[in-house]
């Protein structure tokens, strides 16, 4: 926490704003849309509330077809389900780990070719990487897709000095407990299409009819931010440069402090790609290690209660989507079987963070 957060809670104490609207939603609406660099901004209760209401707002019904990058955690496809329409996922590539442009246009090609309906395509920017979003909005005009952009990892990255989140029809963060900022639970839903706002705030609020009574002519939903918690994501907002610099000079001192042990490696930015760095990950090239090296290290580190966890599960092997249709080329499952993530919270001390290096290197020495 910064220092701010707790005085805007008490505002809202103080002056009786406690429902999911008020001046500090107002107020950090404001703040996204204009970090961001979007028209306008609504902020909800999760992250996938706004993908959710993107993807339902955005016409996609019952037998649709969604194309979804797999390389990513489930929440990123589990809205498709909410709608009714099948999840069809893409692999990534290997510059950004995000989904590979290539491969889309494949899947796209194949799938109207079996007669489907596409609606939506939904792009992640994986643990604050941005994807190759120039490539993939081409092919989203070429065949008259719209992206809708999770951003939930990525707030503060750009591609080409823009903000992610505000490249795709619908751009959507996060702002859960462990996100580079946080309202303890929320999310935000941004655009540039006004209607698409507008319509958002309607069905969010359970979609309220104006009428002296509580009138209701469409299916809403109970979304909104609180306007308490929107006064931790404003105080949050005052620091997010701070957490931006805090968590890429952790990723330096990792590189820095592993770059001597062969076979491990780190992602790269790309020219033009600026990186949140949300998490710092380290790959392991699969000829200098055994398979086993990277659960046997997580297990030791964890006796020593450091926390380490595997890259993303890619969500064509989870078994909740065992059915759904992939289009692979191996990249995900590999990076699944080689990576592994690093403590990255940005409350973590310069000691702290050498000392998980000192222990990656003994593991590997000894």
């Amino acid at each position: 926490m910064g220092d701010n957060e707790k005085k805007y809670v008490e505002e809202a104490f103080s002056t009786n704003w406690i429902a999911p609207l008020g001046p500090n939603v107002d107020f950090f609406e404001k703040q996204l849309s204009e970090y961001v660099g979007v028209n306008a901004a609504v902020s909800l209760n999760s992250g996938t509330a706004a993908l959710h209401l993107a993807l339902s707002l955005m016409g996609v019904n019952q037998g649709d077809v969604v194309l979804c990058q797999s390389f990513t955690f489930a929440a990123s496809a589990f809205p498709i389900l909410y709608c009714g329409a099948e999840p069809v996922f893409v692999d990534s590539e290997s510059d950004t780990w995000n989904i590979d442009p290539m491969l889309l246009e494949h899947a796209i090609e194949d799938q109207l070719q079996k007669g489907k309906k596409i609606t939506a395509i939904v792009v992640v920017h994986l643990y604050g990487m941005p994807a190759k979003m120039n490539e993939l909005l081409v092919i989203s005009e070429k065949y008259g897709i719209p992206i809708i952009e999770d951003a939930a990892e990525a707030l503060g990255s750009t591609y080409n000095n823009r903000a992610c989140g505000s490249f795709g029809k619908a751009g959507i963060l996060s702002f859960n407990g462990n996100k580079i900022i946080t309202t303890s639970g929320g999310g935000a839903l941004l655009s540039n299409d006004n209607s698409l706002i507008s319509k958002t705030r309607h069905v969010s609020a359970q979609a309220k009819d104006p009428a002296p009574c509580y009138l209701h002519t469409q299916v809403g939903y109970n979304y909104r931010l609180s306007n308490i918690s929107a006064g931790i994501g404003r105080g949050q907002m005052e620091v997010l440069p701070e957490r931006i610099e805090k968590r890429r000079a952790i990723f330096e001192q990792y590189k820095q402090g592993l770059e001597g042990l062969d076979g491990i490696s780190f992602l790269e930015e790309p020219n033009g790609f600026f990186s949140n760095r949300w998490l710092t990950t380290i790959v392991f090239d699969e000829n200098k290690f055994k398979l086993g090296t990277i659960e046997d290290l997580r297990q030791y580190l964890e006796t020593l209660n450091i926390e380490t966890r595997p890259l993303w599960k890619p969500l064509h092997q989870q078994p909740v989507f065992i059915n759904c249709q992939m289009y692979k080329n191996g990249i995900s499952d590999r990076l699944f079987a080689t990576g592994l993530c690093l403590p990255s919270g940005s409350n973590l001390s310069e000691s702290i963070i050498e000392s998980v290096i000192t222990e990656i290197k003994k593991y590997f020495v000894t």
